[in-house]
């Protein structure tokens, strides 16, 4: 989680720093909003990620719990 608020806020800064010959309220409003639409596209990736590791998490034990119910299991 930390990475992700450390990513959005470079991408926040570097945006901010990005300002060229528009009226710097303009320019300033538009650069938070496209930092803030990038921080949520990097929490839904990281959301879809730790969903995907918790579905295989949950799968392992599934088939551990069919090993131990089947006796395959090495003691």
């Amino acid at each position: 989680m930390k990475k992700v608020l450390i990513v959005a806020a470079a991408t926040g800064l570097m945006s901010l720093a990005a300002c060229n010959t528009t009226p710097a309220a303009n320019n300033t409003v538009e650069n938070v909003a496209e930092s803030l639409e990038n921080g949520a596209d990097l929490l839904a990736a990281e959301g879809a990620n730790a969903a995907n590791e918790v579905g295989a998490i949950l799968d392992n034990a599934g088939e551990t719990l069919d090993n131990v119910a089947a006796g395959n299991v090495a003691e």
